[in-house]
C-alpha cells in the first residue's frame, strides 16, 4: 500500500497530455482576443487598457492550473505564499508604471506632446514647412547642483545650443520648468528626473527666458536665457 501511494504520489504533481493540450488551447485563445481587439480598434482607452489585464489575469490562471500546478505539491501553502508574493510585487511595479505615465500623459497639452515627438524624432520639417526642431547643435551649457547650490544661476544661449543639468548631489532632482505647481513645458519636455551622479541634457529649440527648479526642493532653481543665432 505504501509502495503504491509513493509510486503514484509524484505523479499527482503532474498533469496529462490532455490537460496540457487544453491549457496551451485557452492560452492561445486569451493572447489572439486581445491582439484581436488591438489590431481591429474595437475598443480604445482605459476599456481596453482593462480587457488586456483581465486576460492577462485569466491568463496567469491558465498556467497555474495546467503548467505550474500550484498546489499539487508537496508543499502547497508555501508554493502559492511565494507566488502570491511575487504576484503582488510585479502587480505593484506594473501598476505605479502605468499611474505615472497616464499621470504625465494627462498632464501634456496636445501641442506638448507633439513637439516632444518632434525632438525626440528629429522631424525637422513636415509638408515642406520647418518645425523648430534643430538640426544640429552647437555650443554646450552645462547647470550643476551641488550642495543644493545651482552654478551657474543664469545661463545665456543660443538657440540649438545644448543644456545639461549635472546633479552632485546624493538625493534625486525632479527639474521642471516654470514656477512651482504651475509647471510649464520647454520642447515637450516637462520634467526631468537627474540622480546622483547622471545628467539630463535638453535642446535649446525654444527662444526666451525660462525658470527652472527641482520640484522637490523648489528653492533650488535658476534661469536660462535662449536668444536667436
Amino acid at each position: 500500500m505504501n509502495k503504491k501511494q509513493s509510486h503514484h504520489g509524484p505523479q499527482n504533481e503532474h498533469g496529462t497530455v490532455q490537460s496540457y493540450v487544453i491549457g496551451f488551447v485557452l492560452s492561445l485563445i486569451c493572447t489572439f482576443i486581445p491582439y484581436y481587439l488591438v489590431v481591429e480598434k474595437i475598443v480604445t482607452g482605459n476599456t481596453l487598457l482593462a480587457t488586456i489585464v483581465v486576460f492577462g489575469f485569466v491568463q496567469m490562471l491558465i498556467q497555474i492550473v495546467f503548467f505550474l500546478h500550484l498546489g499539487r505539491g508537496p508543499k502547497p501553502n508555501w508554493n502559492l505564499f511565494f507566488f502570491g508574493s511575487t504576484f503582488t510585487i510585479v502587480l505593484a511595479v506594473v501598476g505605479g508604471s502605468i499611474f505615472i505615465i497616464h499621470n504625465l500623459n494627462y498632464h501634456m497639452t496636445p501641442s506638448d506632446k507633439i513637439k516632444k515627438l518632434l525632438n525626440d524624432e528629429n522631424i525637422q520639417q513636415i509638408g515642406g514647412a520647418d518645425t523648430g526642431v534643430c538640426g544640429q547643435t552647437y555650443e554646450s551649457h552645462i547647470v550643476t547642483i551641488k550642495d543644493g547650490i545651482v552654478e551657474p544661476l543664469q545661463t545665456e544661449a543660443k538657440r540649438c545650443d545644448t543644456l545639461t543639468f549635472v546633479n552632485e548631489d546624493e538625493v534625486e532632482r525632479e527639474i521642471t520648468f516654470g514656477e512651482h505647481e504651475d509647471h510649464e513645458a520647454y520642447a515637450g519636455e516637462i520634467e526631468l528626473p537627474v540622480t546622483r551622479g547622471r545628467n539630463k541634457t535638453i535642446t535649446l529649440s525654444e527662444e526666451g527666458l525660462y525658470r527652472f527648479h527641482d520640484h522637490l526642493d523648489p528653492d533650488i532653481s535658476g534661469y536660462f536665457t535662449v536668444q536667436s543665432k
